[in-house]
């Protein structure tokens, strides 16, 4: 039996002033799939997350989230972000507030729980992403990565359907990006649908159930992590892959393919 989908978009287009973003783009994320997005910075990758999350209206198509038709003038914009949770490359906590506090913050206000159960339930999703011992400190006491993961727990915390994920570690330095990518590989494991956007070639690798490769807004190709990574079709998805020397899951830099065959069939 086929799994319901979480994510439909049809036809998607966006532009800003005379520049198009975004063209004809249409995908469907299934419930517990894996979607990863590739392509130059520049491509229109983000820009269809924050359509898809309500953050960026656009000129025509259409977009429904878990039967909420995102488009339409009724749409009530903060149920669509108890649905879908976003995680933004440089995390966007509150730095007045702790760890706790930052995850506990929207429960209290969109749902109504109190103080002691939006901060227990806010305990244990620090613990879920290892920083149960930085529950009391502040952003500015955090490195990248325990920010980024503290984002992570902050969207968990309105029990979403589904996560984006924008470039989330493209902000991090190296030490500090594999600490946020368990993460993501454990909620991947655990049945969360997510679209990732990331330059994170292990990652679309390892975990990814479709690839993506998007270029100047429109969909170039997608499939199996092991067709679209280990034998494109298109040139510009080839080019695209050969411009990354290296994943920064410490894979060596690689000069000639994007990915040899041996690392596929090891």
């Amino acid at each position: 039996m086929d799994r319901e989908s979480v994510i439909t978009v049809r036809n998607l287009t966006k532009s800003f002033g005379a520049t198009s973003v975004l063209r004809d783009v249409s995908l469907e994320l299934s419930a517990g799939e894996v979607l990863v997005v590739i392509g130059r910075s520049g491509s229109g990758k983000s820009t269809l997350l924050r359509c898809i999350n309500g953050l960026e209206p656009f000129e025509s198509g259409s977009i429904v989230v878990d039967g909420m038709n995102v488009n339409a003038k009724t749409a009530k914009r903060s149920a669509l972000r108890q649905t879908v949770g976003m995680i933004f490359q440089n995390f966007n906590l509150f730095p007045h507030l702790t760890a706790t506090q930052n995850v506990a913050l929207a429960p209290r206000k969109l749902r109504q729980r109190s103080r002691a159960e939006a901060e227990a339930d806010a305990l244990v999703l620090l613990e879920k992403v290892g920083l149960a011992h930085r529950a009391r400190a502040y952003p500015a006491q955090l490195s990248g990565g325990e920010q980024q993961r503290v984002a992570i727990a902050r969207a968990l915390a309105m029990q979403p359907k589904a996560m984006l994920f924008d470039e989330p570690t493209s902000s991090l330095d190296p030490e500090t990006v594999g600490s946020v990518l368990a993460v993501m590989r454990q909620l991947a494991q655990e049945g969360m649908s997510m679209v990732v956007v990331t330059h994170e070639m292990g990652f679309a690798r390892d975990v990814a159930d479709r690839v993506m490769f998007v270029d100047e807004g429109v969909i170039v190709e997608e499939g199996l992590p092991r067709q679209v990574l280990r034998a494109p079709s298109h040139e510009r998805t080839r080019v695209f892959l050969r411009s990354i020397l290296s994943d920064r899951d410490g894979a060596d830099a690689q000069s000639s393919a994007p990915f040899e065959a041996a690392r596929y069939d090891s």
